[in-house]
């Protein structure tokens, strides 16, 4: 497969995380409301509280990996209509301060590893989101009351 092909292929990959960090903004946001019904309710539950916590620190460490993976996303999609200019990506991520010298002149293969690697880390932390909403849930105090 020609390289430019590949490189969009990726880029193309890479922007589906913006759905991924979508879903969990609201999976975030979820979890701020959770906690604050507690405060709500007669006596506070520990561990709906706990679980609520986690909730927003797994949202925000998404956050974070999100904005690499779109930031990834846009460079894919930069370089895949000008792969010659790859030497110039490098100097200006050093001039940056976002890459050690010692990665500069990486092959395509590595890089292209290393960005679905960020979006495969967002995708569990949105998992490892979804598995803590289902246990707020399943320990709130309200849920015997819904049947």
């Amino acid at each position: 497969m020609p390289a430019d092909m590949e490189l969009q292929m990726v880029a193309s990959l890479l922007r589906r995380g913006r759905s991924l960090d979508q879903l969990s903004t609201g999976l975030t946001l979820a979890g701020v409301l959770f906690g604050l019904a507690q405060l709500l309710m007669a006596s506070i539950s520990t561990i709906c509280l706990l679980l609520s916590l986690w909730m927003i620190i797994l949202g925000l460490l998404q956050k974070y990996w999100a904005l690499r993976v779109a930031f990834d996303a846009d460079l894919f999609a930069l370089l895949a209509r000008d792969i010659e200019r790859t030497p110039d990506l490098d100097q200006a991520l050093l001039t940056l301060g976002l890459q050690s010298a010692k990665r500069v002149g990486r092959p395509w293969t590595e890089r292209r590893r290393g960005a679905l690697k960020l979006l495969r880390k967002q995708a569990w932390l949105l998992g490892a989101q979804a598995l803590l909403t289902l246990g707020v849930i399943l320990a709130s105090p309200w849920l015997p009351f819904a049947g």
